[in-house]
């Protein structure tokens, strides 16, 4: 499996004690040497790697080592000891609770839903359908001749599984549309794209005209969407852990400290995530984050 892996830092970093922001907002010391390994869901790519990993540097002198992929395959490589890692984000609630357990391995006994991001339609704006995207129904343009439409893989996203939801739905509703939403729809279907870095660029290069993902993903990207209306909205739901065995604990401590500090709601907040505060927690939450 292709795991895109990005080291973002300052270079080694001593051990030295920095200020970090805890989850209240206010100024604590924390001592952090080392390096974060941090496994994160594709669309928490930018915020992360743009914003949140070195502001997280400054404030505590900590390195991160970011690597992103579908959550629901990050999870299949957890489990299969294929990477390791301090830190896991997920896009779905669901996928992190299949690394609870016993039989899932105990890598996770605890988790907090900080923020999340509605799925919309992205579209190249210079494509021939842009008109009807925007006068026109979504499901109806995106089954018309011609129309090549993106989704993320389910077996390895669980934005490609939101996707799949939304069209069996739309297609429920919509008898007149069934067959050709069906058919898009299907686990067969050429529509899938098994990543989210190419199927962001499918829609920036041409190649696709339009490609289901979360509303801060088009927004990133500066790709023009519209709202997936007539069926319900699908969202996004990210969840932040410290996975069992983590080979830096007090970074990790440390790193989850800020994605849930005011600081880290700021900068979610500047990349369009819906942050929940107080983020919701599920599990014995470890003391001090």
């Amino acid at each position: 499996m292709k795991l895109k892996m990005l080291a973002i830092g300052l270079g080694c970093v001593a051990a030295a004690t920095a200020t970090a922001i805890s989850a209240g907002g206010a100024a604590a010391s924390t001592s952090c040497s080392g390096t974060v390994d941090v496994l994160a869901a594709g669309s928490l790519s930018t915020v992360l790697q743009n914003k949140i990993d070195p502001a997280f540097q400054r404030a505590t002198g900590c390195t991160v080592t970011l690597t992103t992929h579908g959550s629901s395959a990050l999870a299949t490589s957890i489990k299969n000891g294929e990477v390791v890692g301090d830190v896991f984000l997920s896009a779905s609630p669901k996928v992190t609770r299949t690394l609870e357990g016993n039989s899932n391995g105990d890598w996770v006994s605890w988790y907090e839903e900080f923020a999340e991001s509605p799925q919309v339609l992205a579209y190249n704006p210079g494509l021939h359908f842009r008109h009807g995207l925007l006068h026109e129904a979504w499901y109806k343009v995106i089954t018309e001749k011609g129309f090549i439409v993106e989704r993320t893989d389910p077996a390895t996203d669980p934005g490609g599984v939101l996707a799949e939801d939304t069209l069996k739905a739309a297609a429920r509703k919509f008898s007149k549309y069934r067959h050709a939403l069906d058919r898009i729809a299907s686990s067969s279907s050429s529509s899938i794209n098994g990543d989210e870095d190419a199927e962001q660029a499918s829609i920036q290069t041409g190649q696709a005209d339009a490609a289901f993902m979360y509303e801060s993903d088009a927004i990133s990207q500066n790709s023009p969407w519209v709202n997936l209306s007539g069926v319900p909205t699908q969202y996004g739901k990210y969840t932040v852990t410290i996975l069992k065995n983590a080979p830096d604990g007090p970074a990790a401590k440390a790193f989850v400290k800020f994605i849930l500090s005011s600081q880290g709601a700021k900068l979610l907040k500047s990349e369009k995530f819906h942050v929940i505060s107080p983020a919701e927690k599920f599990g014995k939450v470890p003391s001090g984050i």
